[in-house]
């Protein structure tokens, strides 16, 4: 790797340090319905209003030994470890897909899945603000897609998922969790069913299928180790969405190698 692209990788990381801190104001303040932009961030101890070195995403923490500077209250390690995750995950979505607007696409819904599935494992539910707001990137960002099968349209300016199989994603996504829903009487929940359409609609139709398999068997093998180690019952519900959303991820990473594993199987 050249000086170029290490500098390129470094800059990426850092952007996505700051949208783990931004992450971390989403998933703590969306669920209690309070604005993501005031008041600002102050310590839940002290209630002292965070100066910069506290702001400073994974650094600050690190500076501060995990402790509010006016109070000493011992700070979650889940901040940092959040700020991590998103920058490495912007990092590896970058150095998959390149400086591409497919690269900004993916990171759209990994990182509305990632808040998703942090709120859903603390709270239980789907915000539909945030399935909301990827529905709504989604449709933008196949506006230039449509508008090309008209104009030749510059190449970066085009994500490679068809809109048709978007389309298709969506539906099939949607669907499938909605007849589970009817089914089960409950078993599975309607913000289950918004999010995997969600997913359907960047990940396209084969996209959708593989998620839903591979989120099923993640949820199957967490739940079946939780009631052999005792810590949970048949009766028991488990959040879906980071099933989902961490199939969504293998799906977007290896989701081309997986299928075309399984098609070599059949031959």
């Amino acid at each position: 790797m050249d000086f170029y692209s290490a500098f390129l990788v470094i800059i990426v990381f850092l952007i996505g340090l700051s949208f783990g801190s931004f992450l971390n104001v989403v998933v703590y303040r969306l669920p209690k319905k309070s604005s993501l932009v005031t008041p600002p961030s102050s310590c839940p101890a002290c209630e002292n209003r965070l100066g910069f070195i506290e702001l400073i995403p994974l650094l600050g923490y690190l500076i501060l030994k995990g402790r509010c500077k006016h109070c000493a209250m011992k700070i979650s390690l889940r901040y940092p470890l959040v700020e991590l995750t998103t920058g490495l995950l912007f990092v590896l979505i970058y150095t998959y897909f390149g400086l591409t607007i497919d690269t900004l696409f993916y990171l759209t819904l990994l990182f509305l899945l990632l808040a998703i599935a942090l709120i859903d494992l603390e709270h239980r539910i789907v915000p539909n603000t945030m399935v909301a707001v990827g529905l709504g990137l989604g449709f933008i960002f196949y506006i230039p897609a449509l508008a090309d099968l008209w104009l030749n349209l510059p190449a970066w300016m085009v994500v490679k998922r068809n809109v048709i199989d978007a389309a298709g994603g969506f539906l099939l996504g949607g669907a499938i969790m909605l007849i589970i829903l009817l089914v089960s009487r409950g078993g599975m929940g309607a913000g289950d069913m918004k999010l995997m359409a969600l997913i359907g609609l960047y990940v396209g139709l084969r996209g959708a299928a593989l998620v839903m398999l591979l989120g099923f068997f993640l949820g199957a093998v967490v739940g079946v180790t939780f009631m052999v180690l005792g810590k949970l019952t048949r009766k028991d519900a488990l959040p879906f969405a980071p099933y989902l959303s961490l199939a969504a991820l293998i799906e977007v990473l290896w989701g081309e190698q997986i299928w075309n594993w399984y098609l070599n199987l059949l031959n």
